[in-house]
């Protein structure tokens, strides 16, 4: 497969060739999409532990006096209650309340000059995006902005046996770090930033260091059995978890009422933020489309941009859809016409120029015990 010039490549690329991984072009990048098969790499994430390769992400840190105070007029979720060592999921907005990126705030607490610090992740396809809004919209007399896209990586290490097996490179104790958790910690003698967070639905961490440490820390997972995974298991994983693909499932189109994140928008928690008024609207008036789960009936895949009938009428559009490697049947978000937007709602898929059925189902698809 040809890649464009221009494409990036991470810290640990070599290493993916050494493995006879497919590279595929995603988002500007050269990505491993998968190493032995989707299928595989997918059910060692439920059921063991598998890696990722994800430094193409985004990676900033930002600090000052105010910054959690600014940080609050550009997101709809309350920040004000995070204490050293939290982090909370929440999307950027635009003046329609449209989402520029969803994203997670990771507040590490005041640093030795009295300064607010974060690390935030965001996307790769919009990292650039994200990056001059921040800029456009922060009050840089008074914040540090730190762009580490370029000089970190970034590895996720997901699934029930992730945590005890990274345990072994890492000099603090992660059993003590809670769900969405974070600290600075020492991975293989050297620094870095570890966050219980992932992309799939399962415990696990994602581990920012050193590109050198990132590679060193990749083959010290592999000699332990961890399997490296990519982007194809990466997907069917968030999909079966019901997680938003920006760019697929949410975009500056789709506001968070619209895409089934209400519960990121503090109303009657916090002032005056970006797209508040439009939010107040939808929240009185409601919306005219909600993001929902689907099963498809037998074998048949609803992929995205297929169209959703009802009565053969058009009332939607499918974002992202696949066959569930652990539940056996093809699953799919889309939106649909609010009115139904219900469980156990019929409605029909077109594809490739004929309607199969599909019933709206409760999200996630699939939760880990």
């Amino acid at each position: 497969m040809s890649h464009p010039e221009t494409s990036f490549r991470t810290p640990l690329y070599p290493l993916h060739l050494e493995l006879n991984a497919r590279m595929v072009p995603f988002s500007g990048w050269e990505m491993p999409v998968q190493y032995s098969g989707i299928g595989k790499e997918h059910q060692a994430v439920r059921q063991q532990a598998g890696l990722f390769d994800i430094s193409h992400m985004g990676k900033f840190v930002l600090s000052g006096h105010n910054l959690i105070k600014q940080l609050q007029s550009l997101v709809p979720s309350d920040l004000s209650s995070l204490q050293a060592g939290e982090a909370q999921y929440t999307v950027l907005l635009n003046s329609s309340a449209g989402i520029i990126d969803d994203l997670i705030i990771y507040y590490q607490g005041v640093n030795h000059a009295g300064e607010q610090r974060i690390t935030t992740i965001v996307n790769a396809s919009t990292a650039v995006k994200d990056k001059d809004w921040l800029l456009a919209h922060l009050d840089l007399a008074q914040i540090d902005f730190q762009d580490l896209s370029p000089t970190q990586a970034l590895l996720a290490v997901q699934g029930p046996e992730a945590v005890q097996t990274l345990q072994k490179f890492v000099k603090e104790d992660l059993s003590t770090v809670k769900r969405f958790g974070h600290l600075e910690g020492t991975i293989l003698g050297q620094p870095g930033f570890l966050a219980r967070t992932g992309y799939t639905g399962e415990d696990g961490f994602e581990v920012m260091m050193n590109p050198e440490v990132g590679v060193e820390l990749w083959r010290s997972l592999l000699s332990q059995n961890v399997i490296p995974c990519g982007l194809g298991a990466r997907d069917t994983l968030r999909l079966e978890a019901a997680m938003a693909l920006y760019g697929q499932d949410i975009d500056d189109q789709t506001t968070p009422l619209e895409a089934g994140l209400g519960w990121l928008v503090h109303l009657d928690r916090k002032g005056d933020f970006m797209g508040r008024s439009v939010l107040e609207e939808q929240k009185q008036s409601g919306v005219a489309r909600r993001l929902v789960g689907l099963r498809m009936d037998g074998r048949n895949i609803a992929r995205h941009d297929y169209p959703i009938f009802y009565q053969g009428e058009p009332v939607g559009t499918v974002t992202s859809g696949t066959l569930s490697p652990t539940l056996g049947y093809p699953i799919a978000l889309g939106y649909v016409r609010s009115d139904l937007a219900k469980l156990n709602q019929l409605v029909d898929v077109e594809i490739r120029g004929k309607t199969y059925p599909a019933t709206v189902v409760k999200r996630p698809f699939y939760k880990s015990l």
